[in-house]
């Protein structure tokens, strides 16, 4: 459902809702959701077409690293028949479809917020590319994932080799022929350089700090045990690195073919080339930090940890379960590589897997901390009526994801419509 230009202007003045959400994917369809049930009036502005991202910036045999069990959008719990298993590009968008035929949320498309900033009187001015409005609160609920990163040093690479950011990435077949590096082993980064070795193309991996986890363990999946341990209940206040934990790395695993671990280490043994985080580029050769072992071991410790924590949960609650183990590595690097020239090792495409920027430069409000990141208290700015959601730990470690948005966004909701209701007994 689209709101038209024409009934947005016809006043001359700009039209007011009583809330306006920035952002069409699950988390501005969940508090649409949530609105709708309470009556409130609203607009969804999408600077593309809903759930976008998930369309176009999702490599061909792209799936979920969380059991479809954990797809808990308001609503519209997943209904399949795998709940244990993990779906994939096409499942996930069909889901999606379903989801925003349930909401059908007053949506007004490819329409970007050019700007939005409070007003003396009370309330929000919110610019637009489709004209201006007005809005009681405001939800921004475009995610934290908005400016791909991509280092300087890459300008200085030679014109022959292609470089594409992991948003771009589709398939091995669409890259050029040679060798490809992909730099960074976090989510992204690790299952692009499983997609390409297993289409068997000759892949260069720079290898980060991104810790791992196991996919099974003990007979059921890794996310089961942590669920019933709670972990996913979490707050961020009560997490032991408190709010440092939203700059954590996401660990890399996957659900590929009914789910496994990724383990470097293994493709180390079938051809694949790891060296350390990338550093910059001089005379015709790449140049790598040498921590390559450090980085797989802390990888591995996280890997062994988790599982230790789970064997701590069985012991305690007596729960039957198959014995416990340990990662054993198997294979470690001999003397770190510092260095890779560019034309001897063929290499014809560079993926960087480095990661995205936050761009809030249109939201004129003093929330920002020194790294222009927004505060909040669970997605409550300090500017009255403006809030967040969608974002990476903004309550638990599920709020930017399937499984936790729909309570972040029934507390946001609440929140809402207490603020109206507080206005309306003053008016």
């Amino acid at each position: 459902m689209s709101t038209s230009l024409n009934e947005t202007q016809a006043t001359g003045s700009p039209k007011h809702y009583s809330v306006i959400i920035v952002g069409g994917g699950q988390a501005g369809l969940s508090m649409s959701y949530y609105l709708k049930q309470a009556g409130i009036d609203h607009l969804v502005v999408e600077k593309h077409t809903v759930t976008h991202t998930w369309r176009s910036q999702r490599w061909d045999a792209f799936c979920l690293v969380t059991p479809n069990w954990q797809c808990a959008l308001p609503g519209y719990p997943y209904q399949g028949n795998d709940p244990h298993g993990f779906m994939k590009k096409d499942e996930i968008i069909a889901y999606l479809d379903g989801f925003i035929g349930m909401v059908n949320a007053p949506v007004l498309e490819h329409t970007e917020v050019l700007r939005a900033k409070p007003l003396a009187q009370g309330g929000y001015l919110v610019c637009t590319s489709q004209g201006d409005f007005t809005a009681g609160q405001v939800v921004v609920a475009s995610g934290g994932y908005h400016t791909p990163i991509v280092p300087r040093m890459a300008e200085r690479l030679p014109a022959g080799i292609r470089q594409i950011q992991s948003a771009e990435y589709r398939s091995p077949q669409a890259l050029p022929e040679g060798g490809v590096l992909v730099v960074g082993s976090g989510q992204s980064g690790a299952q692009i350089a499983e997609d390409l070795h297993l289409a068997g193309r000759k892949v260069f991996l720079a290898v980060g700090q991104a810790p791992r986890c196991a996919r099974f363990y003990r007979g059921r999946d890794v996310v089961d045990w942590l669920a019933d341990m709670q972990y996913y209940d979490m707050a961020v206040q009560e997490h032991p690195l408190r709010e440092g934990v939203r700059d954590n790395t996401n660990h890399y695993v996957t659900g590929r073919d009914g789910g496994r671990d990724i383990d470097l280490r293994k493709f180390a043994t079938e051809g694949m080339e790891l060296f350390g985080a990338l550093e910059d580029f001089h005379d015709g050769k790449l140049r790598f930090t040498p921590n390559l072992k450090a980085n797989l071991d802390d990888a591995d410790d996280t890997y062994n940890r988790i599982n230790a924590s789970i064997d701590k949960y069985i012991d305690k609650h007596g729960i039957a379960a198959p014995p416990a183990s340990t990662y054993a590595p198997v294979w470690s690097p001999g003397e770190e590589r510092w260095a890779l020239d560019l034309a001897q090792a063929g290499i014809g495409t560079i993926v960087w897997c480095i990661g995205f920027r936050p761009d809030f430069s249109w939201l004129e409000a003093p929330v920002f901390n020194g790294r222009g990141y927004p505060g909040h208290v669970r997605g409550v700015t300090a500017q009255d009526g403006l809030y967040l959601l969608g974002l990476p730990w903004l309550h638990t470690w599920g709020s930017g994801r399937f499984s936790g948005i729909a309570r972040d966004a029934g507390y946001l909701a609440a929140i809402v419509s207490e603020k109206l209701g507080a206005q309306a007994l003053a008016a």
